[in-house]
């Protein structure tokens, strides 16, 4: 089994600078094994794009399970707070994909997301969001179209470099030949609705799929950072 994919990343229409950080930052493929990594940094002059790119670093040099990589990126950033006491309050999400054989592992933290298309064209969110508006649903206090225009649908529960420990999501996964996976920051699950992600995640190539998926959500108003991984699974 061979995946190949590809990574991109855009400041967006509005942002002046871009606190998304992505790995591995080029296009590649493998036989055996890959660690794919998107973190959303937050905290504005609080350094957003440091946390990202302290804990992206971190976790995708370690030597751990996926939960374990996600949370060492964590500790990272928390080191770099107490040798630099201005930096606190900086933060970031994480959705990271380990790939092992034809089994993957993500390791995931915030509303960044993982989704999985089928060769059949099934697509599912894999990842689940970890805000309010998200909880809320979960309880049955929100539909999810309410939860998608909720003022705190952007608010974390979770997050990466705020907390000394962090609770991370791990999901299993087995791959078949066909599969397309996408790992995005919620610059572009903001932007664009799924079925229209769906839909160009089920043409073309990886690198043709990254691109027309952040020029999508840069023409509906690029208001966020958007970094997108695609990941094609090939015999």
């Amino acid at each position: 089994m061979r995946y190949i994919w590809a990574t991109g990343s855009h400041k967006g229409m509005v942002r002046e600078q871009n606190e998304d950080a992505v790995f591995p930052t080029s296009s590649g493929e493998t036989e055996d094994s890959a660690v794919l990594v998107v973190a959303d940094g937050m905290g504005g002059h609080v350094a957003g794009e440091v946390a990202s790119r302290i804990a992206i670093n971190a976790s995708a040099s370690a030597d751990l399970s996926p939960g374990d990589r996600v949370a060492a990126g964590n500790r990272a950033i928390r080191e770099e707070v107490a040798r630099e006491p201005s930096l606190e309050g900086m933060g970031t999400t994480m959705t990271l994909l380990v790939i092992d054989g034809d089994r993957g592992v993500f390791g995931h933290v915030g509303d960044s997301r993982a989704y999985i298309m089928n060769e059949a064209g099934q697509f599912l969110q894999l990842t689940s969001d970890h805000t309010v508006a998200a909880e809320y649903v979960a309880i049955g206090q929100l539909s999810p179209e309410e939860a998608a225009v909720h003022p705190h649908r952007h608010m974390l529960t979770r997050t990466l470099g705020l907390t000394r420990f962090v609770n991370v999501d791990e999901i299993p996964i087995d791959f078949e030949v066909g599969d397309k996976i996408l790992i995005c920051s919620d610059g572009l699950t903001e932007m664009v609705p799924d079925d229209e992600i769906a839909e160009i995640l089920s043409d073309g190539t990886p690198e043709e799929a990254v691109w027309a998926l952040i020029e999508k959500a840069n023409a509906a108003g690029g208001v966020d950072n958007i970094t997108v991984i695609v990941v094609h699974v090939v015999d």
